[in-house]
């Protein structure tokens, strides 16, 4: 899969406005650090998979200075492993590390709702309400990638509005991370039927206002999520270790 990227490297002397002027029915451009990511977070990119620097720079339309700089990012944030003389790859997450990420987010996650249900505004009850009818609505005509999205924009949201910012920040550094789970769970044969009365049941605690309501089904989700990781482990390609 080819995505049209912007290099941010040295030697891109074309203005924004000439590119968008030559080609002006192109979809938007993606930073290489972007594109490589999302390779990766939805699976295009597996568990050790090697990225050679001089492919990704063909692939993604970058140079080599752009791809490498990604990769520097991309290791910081968790989802590449630079092997010394061998250069970088795919970092596999082990299933003990998916599990102890969970654990964090139910007690993490759990406090942000409790919080966030105490301080919604009208304006917030209803986009919670307008996003679990799009959940719904996705899972019903079987759009899983639409799902995944609107799950990652659920658990961002309640980040963002609980006004916890200690947690926010530790939750923001396992961002991506999560987001791959996510993606691996919400494609994942039977999952979003399971997965979308609990979040359902969490837009509704938060959207009447009961703080403990709201950390229960958050909790109750995320241990739901640590019960079918396992599953998804073991559903990986044959010779691909690791989610």
């Amino acid at each position: 899969m080819n995505i049209l990227v912007t290099d941010l490297g040295e030697g891109n002397d074309v203005s924004s406005t000439d590119a968008a002027k030559a080609a002006p029915d192109r979809a938007p451009e993606l930073p290489v650090v972007d594109a490589i990511r999302s390779a990766i977070v939805n699976g295009e990119f597996v568990a050790h998979q090697r990225l050679v620097e001089a492919d990704l720079s063909e692939q993604f339309t970058a140079s080599r200075g752009s791809v490498r700089q990604a990769l520097l990012q991309l290791s910081s944030e968790g989802l590449v492993e630079r092997i010394q003389n061998r250069g970088a790859r795919v970092r596999a997450l082990s299933l003990a590390e998916a599990v102890e990420m969970a654990e964090v987010r139910m007690v993490l996650e759990g406090l942000c709702a409790a919080k966030a249900a105490t301080r919604l505004t009208d304006v917030d009850r209803d986009q919670l309400r307008d996003l679990g009818e799009s959940m719904k609505a996705a899972v019903s005509s079987g759009d899983l990638l639409g799902y995944s999205e609107l799950n990652t924009r659920l658990h961002a949201s309640i980040r963002e509005l609980s006004g916890q910012s200690t947690a926010r920040t530790i939750l923001e550094r396992l961002r991506w991370q999560t987001v791959r789970q996510q993606f691996r769970l919400a494609m994942h044969p039977g999952r979003p039927a399971v997965s979308l009365p609990e979040h359902l049941a969490i837009i509704d605690a938060l959207r009447l206002g009961d703080a403990d309501a709201a950390e229960a089904a958050v909790r109750a989700h995320l241990k739901s999520v640590i019960t079918t990781l396992p599953d998804v482990a073991a559903a990986r390609p044959r010779g691909v270790a690791g989610l």
